[in-house]
């Protein structure tokens, strides 16, 4: 691999300037020899994920995302790595995503684009000796199909697929869906009348089509029908409207749900004839709902979806059968309307519904199941502590135990006994690892893609810290040291506020928050996981819940205090505060509550104005859960930490950054804090992007958000300038 170059100086890109606009560096330059970590090594490492065991535990596939930044897009190729050898991974497929294993161990199954479409393919690399990964046959395209395919799952035999598309649940066929599509785009009208939410959902404005779920069968030479069999079939009544639902016709809600689901949401039976899958059926509840089910559906399409979880209210999901066929387990939340409570797994037995929780006295929410073959072990990562590591639950005790520990496992694959995994932490990239599927196990780590990308990048070294929060209660921060850390001497901070705000601050890595980007700047970094953050408890989560300004902020004032206690190198003279989304709301309100402490404010979106947001975003059931009821009801509750309405107190300077796609915090929630920063003569900038969502993905737009960041902070951190001697004052 070639070593990774990054510029440590920078020019200005050429673009037309308006009144009152700056010019943002976009350029990425290029230097040899050591350096501190920058963006623009950021931008460029290679993005290892999906690990995917093949059947014999022997090959492991997986998906690499690497930047073409020229084109200001990343491109997914499949490699495959023999695990009994040492040879390095082999890319056996470009711009491809979502590898899958046949079951006869040398077909590989994927998605990539023809004509424009994305479609189901598969590569065969068997040879006479294990697989062919140098000379393997042509991959052929196994689906034709006039829509994008969104995501797939083989049966247990490999004689079958589901497979998920985007479709008008009233037409009958995949090619009703397209020539509707094709007629709207022809249309020259171009409004849209809308009845019911969502009206728009995170990024993406509403169609009125779902996803839903099909099968069909692979013939002898490797082929699927243009139109597969729906099983996601619905009843719902006909109505009024652009969206219309007729009954018989596909089941009104997205599987897998939108934005962002994916194929662990739905799962077959051992013996292939039974489908499994997850849903919310929207009706006119859909933004204040959290009511998804599980449904059981014959695989042959013979019958429509039976609801296996309508007594619970709350949401149900991610099925996994047990090898018997007689059980199935999934996750279970408890309190309807609510997307952060614990989940727990459940047990039905199949034969006669009864269901029960294996794990009730462990205090942590786990993510999708993969069970054991022999049916007596649960796989799934959590957060805990700071780290996301793997456990394995005893299906029999609910006893889970710790397999895999520091960092942030992204995802894993279990066959023979093994586990692949892949594992990032504070310092490193993801890349993939093996372990034996036993509790202290030793991990072996086989592959190895930025470590020629990393090894001029200084990095900054970090450690956790605990302190004494809101109500004596403890609670975990960690410290980032600058590049080039000197014992003795002393160095600004960037003071990171995470989001969600049932998230945190973990031992993993990040491409858009990434600490090293600051200590690469010559910055201390301080982050603290405050009441309401995640791996510490379903109490401490649900404690933020209708106290957005109360213990987090508590947490945040007194994590800075042992900080600044502790680690001697902080200049707490020099410290700006950084926060998106919740963090960006908790940025806005320290501006008026908590300011005292910080030269200059980063706001990337945030929520400014408590009231009108619950009328501006789209997924109203979590302003409902975190305020207490709608805001016409209790608009006292909206109010108690509105940062709106302490904007008499603002005084630090502050960049605000909001885009223009975020439907989640929508764009005015910025543009109202930047009039209020101008109004008020406080200084003050406005980054915005018109192509971005709730998040900053495009490598230029990357780089141009850090540069915008690094120039803010340095303009206001900076060291005073020193007295000329012959200057009044000087002494």
């Amino acid at each position: 691999m070639k070593t990774l170059t990054a510029a440590l100086t920078f020019v200005f890109a050429a673009a037309p300037m308006l009144l009152g606009q700056t010019p943002v560096n976009t350029s990425l330059g290029s230097v040899q020899g050591p350096h501190p970590f920058n963006v623009r090594d950021l931008v460029m490492l290679d993005r290892v994920s999906d690990p995917q065991l093949s059947p014999d535990g022997r090959y492991a596939a997986f998906t690499v995302r690497r930047t073409d930044y020229a084109a200001n897009r990343g491109i997914t190729a499949i490699y495959v790595l023999d695990l009994s050898g040492t040879g390095a991974p082999v890319q056996v497929v470009d711009k491809a995503a979502q590898p899958r294993w046949a079951p006869d161990g040398h077909h590989l199954y994927y998605m990539a684009a023809a004509d424009g479409i994305e479609q189901l393919w598969r590569v065969d690399l068997g040879g006479a000796n294990g697989l062919d990964l140098a000379s393997h046959a042509a991959p052929s395209q196994v689906s034709r199909t006039p829509l994008d395919l969104n995501t797939f799952k083989l049966s247990p035999d490999g004689s079958h697929v589901l497979l998920s598309y985007e479709v008008n649940i009233a037409c009958p066929t995949l090619a009703c869906t397209a020539q509707g599509i094709a007629a709207r785009a022809a249309d020259k009208a171009s409004g849209t009348l809308y009845t019911r939410l969502f009206v728009r959902h995170w990024d993406t404005w509403a169609t009125g089509r779902r996803n839903q779920l099909y099968i069909a069968a692979i013939d002898a030479s490797g082929q699927i029908p243009a139109e597969p069999t729906l099983l996601s079939k619905g009843s719902r009544a006909p109505r009024e409207g652009p969206f219309i639902r007729v009954r018989g016709a596909g089941i009104d809600g997205d599987i897998p749900s939108k934005p962002f689901g994916d194929e662990s949401e739905f799962s077959f039976s051992p013996d292939g004839k039974t489908v499994f899958f997850g849903v919310r059926i929207a009706g006119s509840t859909e933004p204040w709902s959290t009511n998804f089910d599980v449904y059981r559906v014959p695989a042959d399409g013979s019958a429509p979806p039976d609801d296996l979880t309508a007594a619970n209210k709350a949401w149900d999901a991610y099925p996994v059968a047990s090898p018997d066929g007689k059980t199935l387990y999934y996750l279970a939340m408890k309190l309807p309307g609510v997307e952060s409570d614990r989940f727990g797994i459940m047990a039905m037995d199949l034969a006669t519904g009864q269901t029960h929780e294996i794990d009730p006295s462990w205090d942590r929410s786990p993510g999708g199941l993969t069970i054991s073959p022999d049916g007596k072990t649960l796989y799934a990562s959590a957060d805990d502590n700071g780290e996301h590591p793997i456990f394995a639950i005893d299906v029999s005790t609910g006893q889970a135990t710790r397999i895999v520990g520091d960092g942030t496992i992204s995802g894993f694959a279990l066959a023979h006994g093994r586990i692949l995994f892949a594992r990032d932490d504070l310092k490193h990239p993801s890349d993939l690892y093996m372990v034996d599927a036993v509790p202290n196990a030793h991990a072996r780590q086989v592959t190895h893609f930025n470590t020629d990308a990393l090894a001029n990048a200084k990095e900054g070294d970090w450690e956790f810290f605990t302190f004494k929060g809101w109500n004596g209660e403890t609670v975990h921060g960690y410290v980032v040291k600058p590049v080039g850390f000197e014992p003795g001497k002393t160095y600004p901070v960037a003071f990171l506020i995470h989001g969600g705000p049932q998230g945190a601050w973990d031992n993993g890595w990040s491409y858009r928050w990434n600490p090293q980007t600051y200590a690469g700047q010559g910055f201390a970094v301080v982050a603290i996981n405050f009441h309401g953050s995640t791996g510490y408890g379903q109490a401490f989560t649900n404690s933020i819940s209708g106290d957005w300004g109360g213990k987090p902020l508590e947490d945040l004032k007194l994590g800075w205090a042992a900080a600044l206690g502790r680690y001697k190198f902080l200049d707490g003279r020099r410290a700006c505060a950084l926060g998106a989304s919740y963090g960006g709301y908790m940025t806005y309100w320290i501006a008026g509550v908590w300011n005292t402490p910080w030269k200059c404010l980063v706001d990337h979106d945030g929520v400014f104005d408590t009231r009108a947001m619950y009328y501006d975003t789209e997924e109203l059931w979590f302003e409902e859960r975190e305020n207490g009821g709608t805001q016409y009801e209790h608009p006292e509750n909206y109010e108690k930490f509105n940062p709106l309405d302490h904007v008499k107190d603002w005084r630090v300077p502050m960049l605000v950054v909001h885009s223009n796609q975020d439907f989640r915090i929508p764009i005015t929630q910025g543009m109202g804090a930047f009039t209020a920063m101008q109004r008020r003569g406080i200084p003050s900038e406005f980054l915005t992007f018109p192509d971005e969502n709730h998040w900053v993905l495009k490598p230029h737009n990357s780089v141009q958000w850090h540069d915008a960041v690094n120039a803010w902070l340095a303009k206001w951190t900076a060291p005073p300038a020193p007295l000329d001697a012959g200057s009044p004052g000087a002494r």
